[in-house]
Protein backbone atom coordinates (compact mmCIF):
# COMPACT_ATOMS: atom_id res chain seq x y z
CA UNK A 1 0.00 0.00 0.00
CA UNK A 2 2.90 2.55 0.81
CA UNK A 3 4.56 1.93 -2.60
CA UNK A 4 1.40 2.28 -4.59
CA UNK A 5 0.32 5.49 -2.51
CA UNK A 6 4.32 6.92 -2.37
CA UNK A 7 3.79 6.58 -6.13
CA UNK A 8 0.44 7.91 -7.08
CA UNK A 9 1.11 10.87 -5.02
CA UNK A 10 4.68 11.71 -6.51
CA UNK A 11 2.53 11.57 -9.90
CA UNK A 12 -0.43 13.84 -8.66
CA UNK A 13 1.96 16.52 -6.93
CA UNK A 14 4.73 16.44 -9.44
CA UNK A 15 2.82 16.00 -13.01
CA UNK A 16 -0.75 17.25 -12.03
CA UNK A 17 -0.14 20.40 -9.07
CA UNK A 18 2.98 21.70 -10.80
CA UNK A 19 3.94 20.38 -13.91
CA UNK A 20 6.86 19.45 -13.48
CA UNK A 21 8.77 15.93 -14.67
CA UNK A 22 8.38 12.28 -12.83
CA UNK A 23 11.17 11.83 -10.29
CA UNK A 24 12.31 15.79 -10.71
CA UNK A 25 14.50 16.62 -7.57
CA UNK A 26 12.44 19.42 -6.94
CA UNK A 27 9.72 17.16 -5.65
CA UNK A 28 10.12 15.43 -2.31
CA UNK A 29 8.09 12.86 -2.77
CA UNK A 30 9.93 11.10 -5.33
CA UNK A 31 12.12 9.50 -2.25
CA UNK A 32 9.28 8.18 -1.19
CA UNK A 33 8.38 6.30 -4.38
CA UNK A 34 12.13 5.26 -4.78
CA UNK A 35 11.98 3.38 -1.56
CA UNK A 36 8.54 2.70 -1.71
CA UNK A 37 9.70 0.16 -4.57
CA UNK A 38 12.40 -0.88 -2.66
CA UNK A 39 9.97 -1.68 0.13
CA UNK A 40 6.32 -3.47 -1.41
CA UNK A 41 8.47 -4.98 -5.35
CA UNK A 42 11.91 -6.09 -3.83
CA UNK A 43 11.06 -7.05 0.25
CA UNK A 44 7.72 -7.26 0.43
CA UNK A 45 7.53 -9.83 -2.51
CA UNK A 46 10.55 -11.48 -1.60
CA UNK A 47 9.16 -11.96 1.64
CA UNK A 48 6.01 -13.53 0.17
CA UNK A 49 7.57 -15.88 -1.93
CA UNK A 50 9.59 -17.18 0.64
CA UNK A 51 6.83 -17.39 3.06
CA UNK A 52 5.12 -19.63 0.84
CA UNK A 53 8.29 -21.47 0.19
CA UNK A 54 9.10 -22.14 3.75
CA UNK A 55 5.06 -23.23 4.19
CA UNK A 56 4.80 -25.69 1.20
CA UNK A 57 8.33 -27.00 2.57
CA UNK A 58 7.00 -27.87 5.88
CA UNK A 59 3.75 -28.91 4.89
CA UNK A 60 4.90 -31.29 2.74
CA UNK A 61 7.56 -32.36 5.46
CA UNK A 62 4.52 -32.99 7.72
CA UNK A 63 2.55 -34.96 5.42
CA UNK A 64 5.19 -37.10 4.53
CA UNK A 65 6.02 -37.86 8.74
CA UNK A 66 2.60 -39.05 9.04
CA UNK A 67 2.28 -41.20 5.92
CA UNK A 68 4.42 -44.49 5.88
CA UNK A 69 7.68 -43.34 4.73
CA UNK A 70 7.62 -41.86 8.70
CA UNK A 71 6.47 -44.83 10.44
CA UNK A 72 9.42 -46.65 8.91
CA UNK A 73 11.74 -43.94 9.20
CA UNK A 74 12.68 -43.94 5.64
CA UNK A 75 14.12 -40.70 5.87
CA UNK A 76 15.47 -40.23 2.24
CA UNK A 77 12.32 -40.11 0.60
CA UNK A 78 10.73 -38.52 3.94
CA UNK A 79 13.34 -35.24 2.90
CA UNK A 80 11.84 -35.30 -0.90
CA UNK A 81 10.94 -31.50 -0.47
CA UNK A 82 13.70 -30.59 0.11
CA UNK A 83 15.60 -32.09 -2.45
CA UNK A 84 12.89 -30.46 -4.84
CA UNK A 85 14.41 -27.18 -2.84
CA UNK A 86 17.74 -27.60 -3.64
CA UNK A 87 17.26 -28.97 -6.87
CA UNK A 88 15.67 -25.77 -8.10
CA UNK A 89 18.29 -23.77 -6.71
CA UNK A 90 21.18 -25.82 -9.01
CA UNK A 91 18.69 -25.00 -12.19
CA UNK A 92 17.68 -21.44 -11.08
CA UNK A 93 21.93 -21.00 -11.66
CA UNK A 94 22.00 -22.80 -14.75
CA UNK A 95 19.36 -20.27 -16.09
CA UNK A 96 21.46 -17.71 -14.91
CA UNK A 97 24.31 -19.07 -16.27
CA UNK A 98 22.32 -19.93 -19.76
CA UNK A 99 21.33 -16.12 -19.85
CA UNK A 100 23.95 -14.43 -18.75
CA UNK A 101 27.45 -15.99 -20.39
CA UNK A 102 25.93 -18.46 -23.29
CA UNK A 103 22.80 -15.82 -24.85
CA UNK A 104 23.28 -12.06 -23.68
CA UNK A 105 20.80 -9.44 -24.14
CA UNK A 106 22.32 -7.07 -26.78
CA UNK A 107 19.94 -4.61 -26.84
CA UNK A 108 16.61 -3.11 -25.78
CA UNK A 109 14.08 -5.15 -27.80
CA UNK A 110 15.64 -8.02 -26.30
CA UNK A 111 14.78 -7.52 -22.55
CA UNK A 112 11.63 -8.52 -22.01
CA UNK A 113 12.00 -11.85 -24.20
CA UNK A 114 15.11 -12.57 -22.61
CA UNK A 115 13.76 -12.25 -19.27
CA UNK A 116 10.90 -14.38 -20.40
CA UNK A 117 12.67 -17.31 -21.92
CA UNK A 118 15.03 -17.82 -18.35
CA UNK A 119 11.02 -18.43 -16.97
CA UNK A 120 10.85 -20.86 -19.56
CA UNK A 121 14.16 -22.69 -19.57
CA UNK A 122 14.26 -23.03 -15.48
CA UNK A 123 10.98 -25.07 -16.01
CA UNK A 124 11.94 -26.79 -18.93
CA UNK A 125 15.31 -27.91 -16.85
CA UNK A 126 13.17 -28.60 -14.03
CA UNK A 127 11.05 -31.33 -15.17
CA UNK A 128 14.14 -33.69 -15.56
CA UNK A 129 15.80 -32.96 -12.50
CA UNK A 130 12.38 -33.46 -10.57
CA UNK A 131 11.82 -37.21 -12.54
CA UNK A 132 15.01 -37.70 -11.21
CA UNK A 133 14.90 -36.64 -7.88
CA UNK A 134 11.57 -38.69 -7.70
CA UNK A 135 12.78 -41.93 -8.90
CA UNK A 136 16.07 -41.77 -7.12
CA UNK A 137 15.02 -40.29 -3.82
CA UNK A 138 11.31 -42.21 -3.57
CA UNK A 139 10.85 -45.65 -2.62
CA UNK A 140 10.14 -48.33 -5.65
CA UNK A 141 7.23 -49.86 -3.97
CA UNK A 142 4.27 -47.65 -3.72
CA UNK A 143 3.92 -46.27 -0.57
CA UNK A 144 0.49 -45.14 2.19
CA UNK A 145 -0.06 -41.36 2.45
CA UNK A 146 -2.90 -40.12 4.97
CA UNK A 147 -6.10 -39.64 3.02
CA UNK A 148 -4.99 -41.26 -0.09
CA UNK A 149 -7.46 -44.19 -1.13
CA UNK A 150 -4.75 -46.13 -3.14
CA UNK A 151 -1.05 -46.47 -2.42
CA UNK A 152 1.27 -43.59 -3.91
CA UNK A 153 3.59 -44.16 -6.38
CA UNK A 154 7.01 -42.12 -7.16
CA UNK A 155 5.71 -41.30 -10.68
CA UNK A 156 2.54 -39.93 -9.49
CA UNK A 157 4.45 -37.44 -6.96
CA UNK A 158 6.57 -36.35 -10.38
CA UNK A 159 3.35 -35.60 -11.69
CA UNK A 160 2.50 -33.67 -8.86
CA UNK A 161 5.59 -31.32 -9.02
CA UNK A 162 5.20 -31.59 -12.85
CA UNK A 163 1.46 -30.04 -12.43
CA UNK A 164 2.61 -27.34 -10.68
CA UNK A 165 5.68 -26.64 -12.56
CA UNK A 166 4.03 -26.05 -15.84
CA UNK A 167 0.91 -24.76 -14.09
CA UNK A 168 3.08 -21.66 -12.70
CA UNK A 169 4.61 -21.33 -16.14
CA UNK A 170 1.18 -20.94 -17.94
CA UNK A 171 0.33 -18.72 -15.23
CA UNK A 172 2.66 -16.64 -15.82
CA UNK A 173 2.75 -16.73 -19.59
CA UNK A 174 -0.74 -15.59 -19.41
CA UNK A 175 0.13 -13.06 -17.48
CA UNK A 176 2.37 -11.32 -19.74
CA UNK A 177 -0.07 -11.62 -22.66
CA UNK A 178 -2.60 -9.33 -20.22
CA UNK A 179 0.02 -6.82 -19.15
CA UNK A 180 2.92 -6.78 -22.16
CA UNK A 181 2.43 -3.72 -24.42
CA UNK A 182 3.39 -6.10 -27.42
CA UNK A 183 -0.29 -7.85 -27.31
CA UNK A 184 -3.81 -6.94 -27.99
CA UNK A 185 -5.36 -6.69 -24.53
CA UNK A 186 -2.87 -3.45 -23.68
CA UNK A 187 -2.95 -2.17 -26.66
CA UNK A 188 -7.19 -2.15 -26.74
CA UNK A 189 -6.81 -0.99 -23.32
CA UNK A 190 -5.01 2.12 -24.49
CA UNK A 191 -7.03 2.86 -27.41
CA UNK A 192 -10.15 2.62 -25.25
CA UNK A 193 -8.39 6.08 -22.95
CA UNK A 194 -9.45 8.20 -26.22
CA UNK A 195 -13.06 8.28 -25.43
CA UNK A 196 -12.62 9.03 -21.92
CA UNK A 197 -12.17 7.93 -18.41
CA UNK A 198 -15.12 5.67 -17.87
CA UNK A 199 -14.62 3.47 -20.91
CA UNK A 200 -10.85 3.14 -19.44
CA UNK A 201 -11.74 2.15 -16.10
CA UNK A 202 -14.39 -0.29 -17.40
CA UNK A 203 -12.73 -1.81 -20.47
CA UNK A 204 -9.72 -2.47 -17.59
CA UNK A 205 -11.81 -4.10 -15.24
CA UNK A 206 -13.49 -6.37 -18.12
CA UNK A 207 -9.67 -7.78 -18.95
CA UNK A 208 -9.22 -7.94 -15.46
CA UNK A 209 -12.21 -10.57 -15.11
CA UNK A 210 -11.07 -12.18 -17.97
CA UNK A 211 -7.43 -12.69 -17.34
CA UNK A 212 -8.34 -14.33 -14.33
CA UNK A 213 -10.31 -17.48 -16.16
CA UNK A 214 -6.66 -19.70 -17.60
CA UNK A 215 -5.08 -19.00 -14.13
CA UNK A 216 -7.70 -20.20 -12.08
CA UNK A 217 -8.66 -23.23 -14.13
CA UNK A 218 -4.71 -24.40 -14.36
CA UNK A 219 -4.48 -23.90 -10.60
CA UNK A 220 -8.30 -26.41 -10.17
CA UNK A 221 -6.62 -28.83 -12.38
CA UNK A 222 -3.33 -29.28 -10.89
CA UNK A 223 -4.54 -29.05 -7.33
CA UNK A 224 -7.29 -31.87 -8.36
CA UNK A 225 -4.78 -34.31 -10.25
CA UNK A 226 -2.37 -33.75 -7.49
CA UNK A 227 -4.57 -34.70 -5.08
CA UNK A 228 -6.23 -37.72 -6.91
CA UNK A 229 -2.71 -38.91 -7.18
CA UNK A 230 -1.01 -38.51 -3.65
CA UNK A 231 -3.60 -36.38 -1.28
CA UNK A 232 -2.71 -33.64 0.44
CA UNK A 233 1.03 -34.91 -0.21
CA UNK A 234 0.47 -34.44 -3.40
CA UNK A 235 -1.25 -30.61 -3.39
CA UNK A 236 2.03 -29.75 -1.24
CA UNK A 237 4.68 -31.32 -3.86
CA UNK A 238 2.66 -29.07 -6.80
CA UNK A 239 3.28 -26.29 -4.55
CA UNK A 240 6.76 -26.94 -4.37
CA UNK A 241 6.89 -27.55 -8.28
CA UNK A 242 5.67 -24.20 -8.59
CA UNK A 243 7.93 -22.43 -6.08
CA UNK A 244 11.17 -24.39 -7.35
CA UNK A 245 12.31 -22.00 -9.81
CA UNK A 246 12.07 -19.23 -7.02
CA UNK A 247 15.20 -18.25 -7.49
CA UNK A 248 14.58 -16.83 -11.43
CA UNK A 249 11.19 -15.64 -10.57
CA UNK A 250 12.27 -13.36 -8.06
CA UNK A 251 15.63 -12.09 -10.11
CA UNK A 252 12.57 -11.09 -12.68
CA UNK A 253 10.28 -9.92 -10.59
CA UNK A 254 13.05 -7.32 -9.08
CA UNK A 255 14.62 -6.33 -12.62
CA UNK A 256 11.21 -3.30 -12.81
CA UNK A 257 11.77 -1.96 -9.45
CA UNK A 258 15.64 -1.77 -9.73
CA UNK A 259 15.36 0.04 -13.34
CA UNK A 260 12.45 2.38 -11.99
CA UNK A 261 14.55 3.45 -9.02
CA UNK A 262 18.21 3.90 -11.78
CA UNK A 263 15.39 5.89 -13.91
CA UNK A 264 14.39 7.87 -10.61
CA UNK A 265 18.24 8.36 -9.74
CA UNK A 266 19.13 9.45 -13.46
CA UNK A 267 16.55 11.86 -13.53
CA UNK A 268 17.38 13.52 -10.04
CA UNK A 269 21.19 13.68 -11.05
CA UNK A 270 20.66 15.18 -14.09
CA UNK A 271 22.21 12.77 -16.43
CA UNK A 272 20.88 13.53 -19.39
CA UNK A 273 17.93 12.43 -22.08
CA UNK A 274 19.64 9.65 -23.56
CA UNK A 275 20.00 7.66 -19.76
CA UNK A 276 16.60 8.59 -19.07
CA UNK A 277 15.08 6.82 -21.98
CA UNK A 278 17.50 3.46 -21.61
CA UNK A 279 16.24 3.18 -17.92
CA UNK A 280 12.64 3.90 -19.01
CA UNK A 281 13.12 1.30 -21.87
CA UNK A 282 14.24 -0.92 -18.73
CA UNK A 283 11.34 -0.17 -16.66
CA UNK A 284 9.12 -1.13 -19.14
CA UNK A 285 10.24 -4.29 -19.83
CA UNK A 286 10.56 -4.96 -16.20
CA UNK A 287 7.37 -3.76 -15.12
CA UNK A 288 5.81 -6.67 -17.14
CA UNK A 289 8.04 -9.09 -15.91
CA UNK A 290 7.39 -8.08 -12.57
CA UNK A 291 3.79 -8.73 -13.03
CA UNK A 292 4.78 -12.27 -13.98
CA UNK A 293 6.87 -12.17 -10.44
CA UNK A 294 3.20 -11.51 -9.13
CA UNK A 295 1.20 -14.00 -10.53
CA UNK A 296 3.61 -17.02 -9.08
CA UNK A 297 3.17 -15.07 -5.91
CA UNK A 298 -0.49 -15.34 -6.06
CA UNK A 299 -0.89 -18.76 -7.72
CA UNK A 300 1.74 -20.24 -5.01
CA UNK A 301 -0.15 -18.69 -2.73
CA UNK A 302 -3.74 -20.09 -3.61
Amino acid sequence: IYTKAADVGADLVGKVERDIPEDDPRNPATIADNVGDNVGDIAGMGADLFGSFAESTCAALVVASASSLGREQMWAPMLFPLLISAGGIFVCLLTHFAATVVSRCESIPEIEPTLKAQLVISTALMTPVAFALAWVGLPDEPFEISGADDPVHRWGVFLCVAAGLWSGLAIGLMTEFYTSNRFEPVRELADSCKTGAATNVIFGLALGYKSCVVPVTMLSLAIYLSYKLAATYGIACAALGMLSTLATGLTIDGYGPISDNAGGIAEMAGMGEEIRERTDALDAAGNTTAAIGKSFAIGSAA
